[in-house]
């Protein structure tokens, strides 16, 4: 029989199909049900400052039109806050008693001091690894490649200070050099690295002339956007664990990116579509692959078709599309 277990940021996993952040992880009956139907690891839904922030400032919005400013701002404030944090601290405690699969958090932040409160509170509560979701959009025309990279590595440095626990970073395909700022990451402590983050995007309606959101949804053709990268970061920079993401809707896309040198395969737009049932399909998948071509183990064929794996890695690297016969 065909052992799926791996290990993923030295964790123990029965099989490298993680459940992603969303909302799908928020509550221990959803998680409890994630497990049953056999995901081997789940990275619960991400603790938003920049959430919380908004729902301070509601609150305290509507408590000043009916009061006018005062002291209870500070108090509203403060509770909102702890309230949030505590519901997350708690959530992860009833799942590491409930659940025997890891619990990986996730965290997002706009403050320094939140970036280490919030982690330190998370490694208190038992989470066995912390996921940094971390996205700054460039808008500003004077901040260099090289000044946004640094607040990366910053907050990745300061949380790993604070705890001991794994740490993971997830994040987009828009570096201008993704090899060197994942060697970079792994160099300042980061275990993981998670190709790549799904963000909102924008939309416009043609028909009222508004901004809207686009699709929520991944398609199985998004796993172009991080096949690519997987296979040549898994090659270049062997040491850390790389966490395939976005695309990955079925066991065949979980396959290609093992092969492509992923640790793991992270899903969940795939989930939302098409249920937890999914999971069963995508293992079933996996494990009849293996069989298929003898693999008794994961590692017996994660990477093989990797950038340093394969006899021409220039598949890897070719980004144009050329005419190889003339006349077509």
């Amino acid at each position: 029989m065909s052992d799926l277990s791996t290990t993923y940021m030295g964790l123990a996993l029965k099989n490298p199909l993680v459940a992603s952040s969303s909302g799908l992880t928020n509550s221990i009956e959803k998680i409890a049900q994630l497990e049953s139907k056999g995901i081997g690891a789940i990275v619960l839904k991400s603790l938003f400052e920049e959430q919380i922030n908004q729902e301070v400032n509601y609150v305290v919005s509507k408590d000043t039109q009916k009061n006018g400013p005062g002291e209870s701002d500070d108090f509203i404030s403060d509770y909102i806050r702890e309230n949030n944090v505590q519901k997350y601290i708690d959530l992860i405690r009833i799942s590491k008693s409930t659940v025997k699969v890891p619990i990986i958090a996730s965290i997002n932040c706009v403050t320094d001091n939140e970036w280490i409160a919030f982690s330190k509170d998370i490694q208190k509560a038992g989470a066995d690894a912390l996921e940094i979701n971390a996205f700054i959009l460039p808008t500003n025309r004077k901040v260099t490649s090289a000044d946004i990279e640094f607040r990366y590595l910053d907050i990745l440095t300061e949380v790993k200070k604070s705890i001991d626990i794994p740490v993971s970073m997830k994040i987009g395909n828009n570096f201008t050099n993704l090899v060197g700022f994942v060697d970079k990451l792994y160099t300042n402590g980061a275990a993981s690295v998670v190709l790549f983050n799904r963000f909102y995007e924008p939309d416009i309606d043609v028909e009222t002339l508004e901004m809207t959101p686009s699709s929520i949804y991944s398609s199985p053709a998004d796993i172009r956007q991080s096949l690519r990268w997987v296979g040549i970061v898994s090659g270049k920079v062997p040491k850390i664990d790389v966490a395939a993401s976005t695309g990955i809707h079925d066991g065949d896309a979980l396959i290609k990116q093992l092969l492509a040198g992923a640790t793991v395969g992270q899903i969940c737009s795939t989930l939302y579509l098409n249920g937890f049932g999914q999971i069963d399909e995508i293992l079933e998948t996996l494990e009849s692959f293996m069989k298929k071509w003898d693999f008794r183990h994961i590692s017996d064929f994660r990477g093989k078709l990797s950038y340093s794996k394969i006899p021409n890695p220039v598949m890897y690297e070719r980004v144009q599309f050329m005419k190889y016969f003339t006349g077509q």
